[in-house]
């Protein structure tokens, strides 16, 4: 009777660790994502080799660099437009200092890859896993609505997110603290319960700097920005992220 005793108790101790209920619980309440965490920035290098035959890459570099310079200048010199906007201007004067030539129909279908970017392999099912764990999911991006939308609908996941929240809500851009602000204010929750995740070491700093606990997904292996302020874990996937939300890390990967 003993033994019995002893083997039912024991398979109920297993069932219930092993349960939902008694499952180790998120972190946070919130993640907030940087865009390029979940899509491919350099998915556009196929529609740019198709103009402008060799370059694909080069370019692809060249145009975001000068996107986020775009940002960054009109945050500074409180001059705000639309980001769709920002990535034509920044994509007219790339052609011109890479000398190249394009119609303005080549141009066109060159602002429209932004609309339709690929996923990374890793994100549509990362987001999944923290939509099951009761996580709310936004964005907090300098892409315009416009944009966030088309690509959340074209790789159809826009049922995954509780806001596709842009900065131009507030007409701002980041790392302008107003803009990581607008997380707080939308999901109606305190700093400490959200988590920002990152693709750009910059915006890794700026969230930091706001307050909020962050995450690099630093997709391209680059160096950390010598800025003094790390971000607190850091991984090349969005299993890094998954882990550290979710809590089954807390160091850095």
């Amino acid at each position: 009777m003993k033994r019995l005793l002893f083997v039912t108790a024991t398979l109920f101790l297993i069932l219930a660790v092993s349960s939902p209920a008694f499952a180790q619980a998120p972190r946070f309440k919130a993640v907030a994502f940087d865009y390029f965490v979940i899509f491919n920035p350099n998915s556009v290098v196929d529609d740019v080799e198709k103009v402008f035959p060799g370059k694909g890459l080069e370019f692809t570099k060249a145009w975001r660099a000068k996107q986020f310079e775009y940002g960054f200048l009109r945050s500074i010199t409180n001059r705000h437009e639309d980001f769709f906007k920002v990535t034509e201007e920044a994509l007219l004067y790339t052609i011109e200092n890479m000398k190249l030539k394009a119609t303005d129909d080549q141009k066109q279908q060159l602002l429209d890859a932004y609309l339709s970017l690929e996923p990374w392999p890793d994100a549509v099912d990362g987001l999944k896993k923290l939509k099951a764990a009761g996580l709310k999911i936004i964005t907090i991006a300098n892409f315009s609505k416009k944009m966030l939308l088309a690509n959340a609908q074209n790789a159809g996941i826009t049922p995954l997110f509780d806001e596709l929240l842009s900065t131009e809500t507030n007409q701002t851009y980041k790392p302008d603290t107003k803009a990581y602000g607008l997380g707080m204010e939308h999901l109606a929750l305190k700093k400490n319960e959200i988590v920002f995740a990152a693709f750009g070491g910059w915006d890794a700093y700026g969230a930091k700097n706001f307050g909020y606990s962050t995450y690099w997904v630093n997709r391209f292996d680059l160096p950390a920005e010598k800025l003094g302020m790390p971000p607190d874990a850091t991984s090349n996937s969005f299993q890094g992220l998954l882990d550290f939300v979710l809590g089954t890390s807390t160091s850095p990967q």
